[in-house]
């Protein structure tokens, strides 16, 4: 009976301090900035290393036509009963790779410095 007692708390103790671990592992992951992060879920970061200026532009509209379509499902999921659930099964990943997709094409537009819509001029004057 004391073997048995001696076990539970064993695991008892591993169990509260895997808890420990991994509550630590997530307060440290959001000290982790998200913005320039070249780790990707669904995007290959060196899909367009060999593509012109031109044809990135061009893949640059389709992603953002998508990003832009699965957004306004998203948002009109979101009114629906379930939409949280319907949102996570049926657009995140997409929206998510699109995203991704996304940066690729401006990470590979920056390098190449390919004219994009942060430093295209303006085609009106000022008055």
């Amino acid at each position: 009976m004391s073997h048995w007692i001696a076990d539970r708390r064993s695991i008892a103790t591993i169990f509260v301090r895997s808890a420990g671990a991994l509550a630590g592992v997530a307060l440290l992951s959001g000290c982790a900035t998200p913005g320039d992060s070249s780790v990707t879920l669904f995007a290959d970061p060196g899909k367009y290393q060999y593509s012109s200026c031109e044809q990135m532009a061009l893949q640059r509209k389709t992603w953002t036509t998508r990003e832009q379509e699965l957004k306004q499902l998203m948002d009109r999921a979101e009114q629906g009963a379930g939409g949280a659930v319907v949102n996570a099964l049926a657009y995140k990943a997409d929206y998510v790779a699109a995203t991704e997709e996304l940066k690729m094409l401006e990470r590979a537009a920056r390098s190449k410095h390919c004219a994009s819509p942060e430093n295209w001029g303006s085609s009106s004057a000022i008055r």
